[in-house]
């Protein structure tokens, strides 16, 4: 039949079949084909809630898979096809744990969806309504619908296992891609500044590799970096990590320049990023990320490269969408080099 896919490399293919998965937008009632060297995954959302960054939306006639159950979450809802049009495509998945962000007018069906999704995600134990990330902390506000148990949980990417406490510290499953590129680009030897690190899937990630000579974990939530120490005592590479408890404005003014530097701190980073530039060394790359309103993003480069005049010369290597953040702004991350 006729539907729409995401064309990939094949190279790529395991990892955004996972996202898409994760997402709750890949359809499980039709089969992958395969197209030379590149995949076409069959995907259940419109081409404008797929971020541009995961592969090409086409068009392809796809092999039906034989009804083994439910293709999506919906489908398990006794409802009228009217009523389910106003349901969410995605939901994230960390650990044991699903996350759904609903509008206000589907609140009062919550246990409904709740049951539906714990029913729909293999070995779901608990599902909540996701609202958002408050305070300085960035601790995140999550309400039990379904399931049961607490919000701590371990979640496996890129061949680790992280600590996470969706109450008690900053985590995101939409970054596991940004996390292993990020750490493919780090060279032997480099030391690494991960800011804002949260339970420090950059610093995991990076350690994992084995190529960075050292990683410093920075984040004001004390409880983030005891998850961080958690995970990082399950391992070898753990100690090629400082977990570091401490505010920016604390740590970046005794901070030496190194020649990595991320910081994930999509709302607030702007005003950190001149002290945060200064700890680059020349050649070194500066990974940021920033949720952009879609009429801003034209252009946008060039205004943070100007931000940067006092600080020294930094060039844009590259600039894409992480994912979609609100109908009208984009998780963007850019990765500038520190040229003079």
């Amino acid at each position: 039949m006729m539907a729409r896919g995401l064309l990939v490399p094949r190279a790529r293919g395991e990892e955004v079949r996972k996202d898409l998965a994760d997402s709750g937008l890949l359809r499980a009632d039709l089969a992958i084909l395969r197209e030379g060297e590149s995949l076409v995954l069959p995907i259940t959302e419109t081409p404008e809630g797929v971020p541009p960054s995961w592969g090409e939306v086409v068009e392809r006639d796809f092999s039906e898979y034989p009804h083994k159950g439910p293709a999506h979450y919906r489908d398990l809802l006794p409802w009228t096809e009217s009523e389910k049009e106003g349901l969410p495509r995605s939901f994230d998945i960390v650990g044991d744990i699903v996350l759904i962000r609903l509008p206000p007018e589907l609140e009062p069906r919550r246990d409904a969806i709740g049951e539906a999704l714990l029913r729909f995600v293999p070995g779901a134990r608990l599902v909540g309504v996701d609202h958002g990330v408050h305070g300085p902390e960035r601790r995140r506000k999550v309400e039990r619908i379904a399931g049961s148990g607490g919000w701590r949980t371990r979640h496996k990417e890129n061949g680790v296992e992280l600590e996470v406490d969706l109450e008690r510290a900053y985590f995101s499953p939409r970054l596991a891609r940004e996390h292993a590129r990020v750490a493919e680009e780090v060279r032997p030897g480099d030391r690494v500044y991960d800011l804002c690190c949260g339970v420090g899937p950059f610093s995991a990630t990076i350690a994992h590799l084995g190529r960075a000579e050292r990683v410093t974990a920075v984040d004001s939530n004390l409880d983030a970096i005891a998850l961080l120490r958690e995970t990082l005592a399950r391992y070898p590479f753990g100690r090629r990590v400082e977990p570091v408890e401490s505010r920016l404005e604390e740590f970046l003014p005794r901070a030496a320049p190194v020649e990595r530097v991320v910081l994930n701190l999509p709302h607030e980073g702007i005003k950190y990023l001149p002290s945060v530039a200064r700890t680059v060394t020349p050649r070194g790359r500066l990974y940021y990320y920033e949720v952009t309103p879609r009429t801003e993003l034209e252009g946008r480069e060039v205004a943070l490269v100007s931000s940067l005049a006092s600080v020294g010369k930094f060039a844009l290597v590259d600039q894409r969408v992480v994912h979609p953040y609100s109908p009208g702004s984009d998780l963007v991350a850019f990765e500038l080099e520190r040229t003079g």
